[in-house]
């Protein structure tokens, strides 16, 4: 009997590993297949580069800001029932914005409602893995088909979105998005949850509020950097006014005997500390250097989005040539030589696209910079997941899968807002080598954090109680 369910359990297996996977493509794909529409929008709802830059950037902080929320409600209300309602909420918010008569209506569909559809189905996504997956070598192979595809969609977000739009329209991308949902939406309906949901289970409302709007502010006074400097510093201050009154309530709430939003627990953790900020800086990179190599080809070079995104297709390379292999790398190398190495492939690349890009006006320039930065890209994102998640036991993972996905979408966020706001405030070749400057800064910063972590983190599972032991907490 045991024999003949197995084949059934394996295909199940993989029938939800590629909805898991799929989901995380879509919503990486959201992130920057805008990016090669920023005239065809500009011009089809009269509005500039900078609001276009607002929307994409919005809906990557509304992500991040509600990816922690969203990741505590799947303990209360499930982890297929969340990802399912995340689901519907993102294909409407994709319908408006193919509908939408201008910037508003694109803001409220993309920022908000696929924004908020996001935060409520990628925590499950990466719960789901690991609790399916609880063995080292396959959660690894299953982490590195589901960052494969989302990378792949940060990467061909431009291609596909840029082969639609000159094709059809950039309203037809929103629509390709809802297609892909009920595809995702087909392959889930047979997707059962390893465990029950507690109704019971208690949500800090108060916490909530407080985390979202700190992050908000923040993000919101980075993109005023342009206008108003002291703007800027008093949305910045007030938002880590905010963020530093979250910690202060969590604190509370423990003293109290309360759960809050999220334990302070999580972050004694040395080694996911570590993991968390290279998540930060991957994505940071990713979607800095898309947003701004796209919107200089667009704007200041003149290329049309088909062009754009061609010229991407080396970095989707680059990412699926390193992401298809992450299971094998993780069997033969150490998570942290994998990142490491994948931090310095990456800052070599962005090296390589700032000289040739100064030195040739032909668009094959841009080649072997992208081309470096995916493979680097594809070399540590799934390392870097692998060791946040596994750096906690089973009952944790909700709480840490939430904290995640919020910190490599808080660094989305920072990357459009951060490198879109240097460019923005230009639009020429020397605010082009500027804003890629400071992306390979921050490049630094996260391999300076990859080079600190512990050969062996990432090899204990997530399900065993060793896990809450095997690095030392700060």
């Amino acid at each position: 009997m045991a024999e003949a369910t197995a084949p059934a359990e394996t295909a199940t297996k993989r029938r939800v590993l590629a909805a898991l996977a799929l989901a995380q493509f879509i919503c990486s794909f959201a992130g920057s297949n805008m990016n090669v529409m920023i005239n065809d929008i500009s011009k089809d709802l009269d509005t500039t580069v900078q609001g276009v830059q607002v929307a994409i950037t919005l809906f990557l902080l509304v992500m991040a800001a509600l990816m922690i929320p969203g990741g505590k409600l799947t303990e209360r209300y499930g982890r297929k029932r969340c990802f399912l309602v995340g689901l519907v909420v993102y294909a409407i918010g994709a319908l408006l914005c193919a509908a939408a008569p201008g910037l508003g209506v694109l803001i409220l569909g993309n920022s908000l409602f696929e924004g908020v559809g996001t935060a409520l189905l990628i925590p499950p996504v990466y719960i789901l893995a690991t609790l399916l997956y609880p063995e080292v070598t396959s959660r690894a192979r299953a982490f590195g088909v589901i960052m494969a595809l989302g990378g792949i969609g940060a990467a061909a977000g431009p291609l596909i979105g840029g082969l639609i739009t000159s094709a059809i329209s950039w309203r037809a991308a929103f629509v390709f998005q809802a297609l892909v949902i009920a595809v995702i939406v087909l392959l889930s309906l047979r997707m059962s949850d390893p465990l029950p949901p507690d109704p019971d289970a208690p949500f800090d409302v108060f916490g909530a509020v407080l985390v979202a709007v700190g992050l908000v502010l923040v993000v919101l006074g980075i993109l005023a950097t342009d206008n108003n400097i002291w703007l800027m510093a008093g949305l910045v201050a007030l938002g880590a006014l905010v963020l530093w009154w979250f910690f202060r309530s969590v604190r509370a709430k423990e003293a109290a005997g309360e759960e809050p939003l999220l334990p302070l627990g999580l972050f004694r953790n040395r080694v996911s500390n570590l993991g968390l900020v290279t998540q930060n800086v991957q994505w940071l990179m990713l979607m800095g250097t898309s947003f701004t190599v796209a919107a200089y080809l667009q704007v200041v070079r003149h290329y049309d989005a088909i062009q754009t995104g061609v010229i991407f297709t080396a970095a989707t390379l680059g990412l699926l040539l390193t992401s298809l292999g992450a299971e094998r790398m993780a069997e033969r190398r150490s998570q942290r030589l994998l990142i490491t190495t994948g931090f310095a492939v990456a800052i070599v690349g962005i090296v390589v696209l700032i000289v040739l890009a100064g030195a040739y006006s032909t668009a094959w320039a841009f080649v072997p910079g992208l081309l470096l930065i995916g493979l680097g890209l594809g070399v540590m994102l799934t390392p870097s997941v692998n060791v946040v998640q596994s750096s906690f036991p089973q009952e944790q993972q909700g709480e840490i899968s939430g904290l995640s996905r919020s910190v490599s979408n808080l660094g989305s966020s920072f990357g459009t807002a951060i490198a879109g706001t240097i460019l923005v405030s230009g639009l020429t070749k020397g605010a082009y080598a500027a804003a890629m400057i400071t992306i390979a800064v921050i490049g630094l910063i996260g391999l300076a954090a990859a080079a600190r972590l512990p050969r062996e983190a990432g090899r204990t599972p997530a399900h065993t109680p060793q896990s809450t032991t095997a690095e030392p907490h700060v």
